[in-house]
C-alpha cells in the first residue's frame, strides 16, 4: 500500500507532493545561478535534470529517507520552491533540513513560513528532537532565515564538501524539539 503524501496549509502556501507536471515551473529557479548559487549545484541545464530530481523527492519519501515538498503559492498553485528533511537517521531521532525558493519570491517571508510548518511538522509527526541545517558562511539570507527560525549556530565544518569543484566550507545549524511550542 502507497503511502500517503502528507499536504500542509500555511496562511499563504500549500506545501505538497511535486509531480512531474512541475518540472517546468521547478525548471525555472532550478536554472537560475543566484538560485543554486549556495546549493553545490550547477544551475540545471535541462529539463531531465528537473526531473530527475522530482525522482529524487519521490524516492527518499517511498525509502523512508526523507521527504521534500514543493511550495506552492496558493494565488496560482505553482511550485515556486521546495523544502524538506533528508539524511534522515530515525534511531537518532535527527534529520537535516534543505530548502531553495524561486527568486522572484525573496524576501517576502514565503521561506520563513514554510520552513516554520515543515519544523513543526516534523517535531510532531516524524517525532524528531534535532533538526540540522548546514550552509555556506556566504549565503547571508539562509543563515538570517535559519536564526530568524531559532536555529542555533553550533560551528564550521571545514571542507566539508567538495561540490562544483572546489572544498566548501559549511556553518551547521540546529535546532531542537524543545526550542520550539509545538502545538
Amino acid at each position: 500500500m502507497k503511502k500517503k503524501f502528507p499536504i500542509i496549509e500555511t496562511d499563504r502556501l500549500i506545501l505538497r507532493e511535486v509531480l512531474k507536471e512541475d518540472s517546468a515551473d521547478m525548471f525555472l529557479y532550478l536554472s537560475d545561478k543566484e538560485v543554486m548559487k549556495h546549493m553545490g549545484l550547477e544551475p540545471f541545464q535541462t529539463q531531465k535534470e528537473t526531473l530527475d530530481e522530482i525522482g529524487w523527492y519521490q524516492t527518499i519519501f517511498k525509502e523512508a529517507t526523507g521527504i521534500r515538498w514543493g511550495i506552492t503559492h496558493k494565488e496560482n498553485g505553482r511550485v515556486i520552491g521546495s523544502c524538506g528533511f533528508f539524511n534522515t537517521h530515525p534511531e537518532h531521532s535527527r534529520a537535516e533540513i534543505g530548502y531553495e525558493l524561486s527568486k522572484e519570491y525573496w524576501g517576502k517571508g514565503i521561506a520563513s513560513e514554510a520552513l516554520e510548518a515543515i519544523i513543526h511538522y516534523g517535531f510532531q509527526h516524524f517525532q524528531l528532537e534535532r533538526v540540522e541545517a548546514l550552509v555556506e558562511p556566504a549565503n547571508s539570507a539562509s543563515l538570517k532565515l535559519l536564526e530568524k527560525n531559532g536555529f542555533k549556530q553550533e560551528g564550521l565544518l571545514r571542507h566539508y564538501e567538495f561540490t562544483c569543484g572546489k572544498f566548501d566550507d559549511l556553518y551547521i545549524y540546529s535546532i531542537l524539539k524543545g526550542d520550539v511550542v509545538t502545538t
